[in-house]
């Protein structure tokens, strides 16, 4: 794992370099951004993107250190070519949760393609959003910290989001996303803080990183096809889920999911299936070509044994499954 890392560095100095002798590079500080995360800098930001996006070269929107204070913004394409977003310091939302209104979004990028999201940190500061939830008090629908909707071609690398107020990534109508290298974290008692959520999305792929949430660690809605999901630390949280699907007459099914070398530690669940109870999801239409290989669930108590259940489920075990599969 470490050499696999070392060479994402390596390949990303190597493309931050060919940016920078291009002399692309758009610094939102030079642009008006202030680095105390109290003054306002969404503007900087959006001038960076703006000017990045308009270059018909590479170009760079470059973030150093330092804490950035950004209100909800749309990074929005189509772009002339490809863009880095390069972050050293952290990003960090306004404390008050009525800022973000109904939008349901904090930081979007729309309709954009081969953009690349690297490093730094990421903090919508959650905690009096939750507070608010909690206590069944009249709130915003409340936000996504990173979304991606319309969009192609894109990697985040090295990125660290904490104390979303809902989903920290959502993914949607998109195709061909990298997520590597990424902490996720939010309190364990955070609601609907999923870590990566999916939807109407083909083509992803998530792999060495760490989620700890309140709410799923990723979340797989309707109309997503060929996923990879390797080397993922869940936990706390809810573990990984497909659904809820069936919601909907005519929504898109979940096809070609793969989960390989993921460690749940102290989860609701390990990997669930979740479906509404419509008529079309019956014992006629089960779930079908399930495959498990090389599964070891246990519980935390050595008094309790871990068992196995299925119904309308169609499918087949390879190798050491412990406990013995119901397929």
């Amino acid at each position: 794992m470490v050499k696999i890392i070392l060479l994402y560095c390596v390949l990303f100095l190597l493309f931050a370099a060919s940016y920078q002798a291009s002399n692309v590079v758009y610094n939102v500080v030079k642009l008006g951004a202030k680095p105390d995360g109290k003054v306002d800098s969404t503007e900087a930001f959006t001038k960076a993107w703006t000017l990045a996006c308009s270059s018909t070269w590479p170009a760079m929107v470059y973030v150093p250190q330092g804490s950035f204070l950004i209100k909800p913004v749309v990074f929005g394409g189509p772009c002339k070519n490809k863009i880095l977003f390069s972050i050293d310091g952290t990003i960090v939302a306004p404390s008050n949760y009525w800022v973000f209104g109904n939008s349901g979004f904090w930081i979007l990028f729309y309709k954009v393609t081969g953009v690349t999201v690297y490093g730094g940190t990421i903090d919508a500061k959650g905690g009096s959003f939750w507070a608010c939830r909690n206590a069944g008090n009249n709130c915003p629908p409340g936000s996504r910290s990173l979304s991606f909707v319309a969009s192609s071609n894109i990697m985040v690398s090295g990125l660290t989001s904490i104390n979303s107020q809902m989903f920290h990534i959502s993914i949607d109508h998109c195709h061909n996303i990298t997520l590597q290298n990424m902490k996720i974290s939010a309190p364990s008692w955070s609601p609907n803080t999923d870590g990566i959520h999916m939807q109407s999305s083909t083509g992803i792929s998530i792999t060495n990183s760490m989620i700890q949430t309140g709410d799923d660690c990723i979340s797989i809605g309707p109309g997503s096809k060929n996923l990879r999901i390797h080397r993922i630390a869940c936990g706390p949280g809810h573990g990984i889920s497909i659904g809820s699907l069936a919601l909907h007459q005519n929504e898109g099914g979940v096809e070609d999911v793969k989960v390989t070398s993921v460690v749940f530690m102290g989860t609701q669940n390990g990997v669930r299936i979740k479906s509404w109870g419509r008529p079309s999801t019956g014992s006629s239409n089960p779930c079908k070509g399930l495959k498990l290989e090389d599964i070891k669930l246990t519980y935390y108590k050595k008094s309790a044994a871990a068992t196995s259940f299925c119904k309308n489920a169609n499918g087949s075990n390879k190798g050491l499954v412990i406990p013995p599969s119901c397929l």
